[in-house]
């Protein structure tokens, strides 16, 4: 059973991380503009003046942070943050939302409309000093991650409900030929939101709206559901010293005031030990 991790309720929490050099858990909160952490048992936050959603770890010190209008490499204990790169910077009305670091030491990170405009975003990877846009006309992009034997990324338009999966040069990281279709939840209704990949290469995919995340196979079949007490699973991670403990970030965006007040846990973010061991997060190469 789930637990709340902090209980902190997040306007549109996402982007969890699990620093494996420093052992401590990083998540973001979109709309407020926050990046928080766990130290030493206390909470932490810091404050921006713009979105922030994603970021990876570069070394026990920094970590590579997407904002609504670039890369930046954010020192921890001073929190100060350098511009790496700008993205979409020169249009106003898109922000970054899901993104993680890939085997290669590459980071791709999605764009939306803030209000979710139709086809206004994409998918981006930094690698080796490069941005390129890899995918046009995304909606909400998620599900960015990445299969432990390094041959697929996998990713989502929330809009579409369909997980994509895109196989992966082995020289670089590139995606090779077309993405194809993965898992369709059109039928079932339900949204795909955040990823995350275990050790086996099931992927653990929250479902917004259906308050859960879902255990896939490789072969896109339901192993197992895990419920939690927020609508709007957003993303998971696996964290702990081994691995074995699921994060789940939620949302408190689209709950009425009424039903907050019910269920005041929408928005919080959890933890729960699970039967399955998480793969450790790729360092992001400058």
């Amino acid at each position: 059973m789930s637990v709340v991790f902090d209980d902190s309720v997040c306007m549109l929490g996402e982007g969890p991380l699990w620093h494996p050099e420093r052992q401590q858990f990083f998540w973001f909160d979109i709309d407020g503009k926050k990046l928080i952490t766990h130290q030493d048992s206390y909470q932490k936050v810091w404050q921006f003046d713009e979105n922030i959603s994603a970021a990876g770890w570069v070394d026990k010190d920094r970590l590579l942070m997407a904002s609504e209008t670039g890369l930046y490499v954010f020192t921890i204990e001073t929190g100060t943050s350098e511009l790496l790169v700008k993205l979409e910077a020169e249009t106003a009305v898109t922000r970054s939302n899901d993104g993680r670091a890939d085997p290669w030491g590459g980071f791709w990170i999605g764009t939306m409309g803030k209000n979710a405009e139709p086809d206004l975003g994409a998918i981006y990877r930094y690698y080796q000093g490069a941005l390129t846009k890899l995918y046009v006309n995304v909606t909400i992009p998620n599900a960015i991650c990445f299969s432990p034997d390094r041959r697929f990324a996998y990713y989502a338009d929330t809009a579409t409900k369909q997980v994509m999966r895109q196989a992966l040069r082995a020289e670089d990281g590139m995606p090779d030929d077309f993405a194809e279709l993965w898992l369709d939840l059109r039928d079932e209704g339900l949204n795909p939101d955040g990823a995350v990949i275990d050790a086996d290469g099931r992927i653990w995919l929250a479902q917004w709206g259906a308050g859960r995340v879902a255990c896939y196979s490789q072969d896109a079949q339901l192993v197992e559901t895990i419920e939690f007490p927020a609508r709007h699973t957003s993303c998971p991670a696996f964290g702990g010293p081994d691995l074995q403990t699921l994060y789940c970030t939620s949302a408190a965006i689209g709950v009425s005031k009424v039903q907050r007040d019910l269920e005041p846990t929408n928005g919080m973010t959890f933890a729960v030990k699970v039967n399955a061991t998480g793969q450790k997060e790729h360092q992001v190469i400058l």
